[in-house]
C-alpha cells in the first residue's frame, strides 16, 4: 500500500520505491531504504510526516504515493 494510506503510529516496512534513480538515491541518503522500518506520524491530504531512524521527514503526496509499505 502507498505510505499515505498506512495507519498512523504503526511501524511499517518499505517494500518498494517507485521513483526515478536520482530521487531514490536522495531518499536512501535520508534513511528510506528497502526493508527499512518507517513510522507514519501524521497524514494530511496525502502528504505525510514520517519517522525514519532518529529523524522526521515530510513527504508530499506525489512522493508518498510512490513509496510502498507493508
Amino acid at each position: 500500500m502507498p505510505i499515505f494510506l498506512a495507519p498512523l503510529n504503526t511501524d511499517m516496512k518499505v517494500v518498494k520505491v517507485l521513483l526515478d534513480d536520482k530521487t531514490k538515491k536522495h531518499l536512501e541518503s535520508l534513511g528510506i531504504l528497502l526493508n527499512s522500518s518507517i513510522r507514519i506520524i501524521s497524514s494530511v491530504n496525502g502528504g505525510v510526516v514520517v519517522a525514519v531512524k532518529d529523524g522526521r521527514l515530510a513527504l508530499d503526496r506525489s512522493v508518498a504515493s510512490k513509496i510502498l509499505v507493508a
